[in-house]
C-alpha cells in the first residue's frame, strides 16, 4: 500500500510541475478532460495517496547500523 501511495504522490507531483512549468495537465489529456470521470478519478486517488502518505511523517523509522 506505502509502494501505491508513493507511486501516485510522484505521479501528482510530476503533473503539478507539468502545470505549473508549461500548463499542460497530462492527467487531463490522457483522461478526456479536467472533468471527465476517468480524471476526477486518478485526481481522487492522488488526493487519497497524499493524505495517506501524511502518516509516512509519524512512522518509527528502522535504525540502520
Amino acid at each position: 500500500m506505502d509502494t501505491l501511495a508513493l507511486a501516485l504522490v510522484i505521479i501528482g507531483a510530476l503533473n503539478w510541475g507539468l502545470i505549473a512549468l508549461f500548463q499542460f495537465d497530462l492527467v487531463a489529456i490522457i483522461f478526456g478532460g479536467q472533468s471527465s470521470a476517468l480524471s476526477r478519478i486518478v485526481y481522487g486517488l492522488v488526493g487519497l495517496a497524499g493524505l495517506y502518505s501524511i502518516s509516512f511523517l509519524f512512522r518509527d523509522r528502522e535504525k540502520t547500523q
